[in-house]
């Protein structure tokens, strides 16, 4: 089955750290690039970070030195550790590979809410 599952989202106080995860299935996963990406009420889906099957990321400016992506092959998963979160940062979080971006095939996301 075809899958991407988001999770480890929440409620954070400004200043605070979330790490999120996606498990995705092996056909998902296997050979590519994987991205985050987050959608803020009101606003157009953007990409926030991506991550080679190598190891190499990279991240959208305004997140650069406070996110961190990553990933474990061997699990299918990969992972965005949140730091210094800031009320800009509240969105719904999803991962994807662009292909899957560019045809509109999403998972459920997962929210993080920055507030105090």
């Amino acid at each position: 089955q075809v899958q991407l599952v988001e999770s480890g989202g929440g409620l954070v106080q400004p200043g605070g750290s979330l790490r999120l995860s996606c498990a995705a299935s092996e056909s998902i996963f296997s050979d590519n690039y994987m991205g985050w990406y987050r959608q803020a009420p009101g606003k157009q889906r953007e990409f926030v970070a991506g991550i080679t099957v190598g190891g190499s990321g990279n991240h959208l400016d305004s997140v650069k030195g406070r996110f961190t992506i990553s990933r474990d092959n061997a699990k299918n998963t990969v992972y965005l550790q949140m730091n210094s979160l800031k009320p800009e940062d509240t969105a719904v979080y999803y991962c994807n590979t662009p292909d899957r971006a560019r045809r509109g095939y999403w998972g459920q996301g997962t929210q993080v809410t920055v507030s105090s």
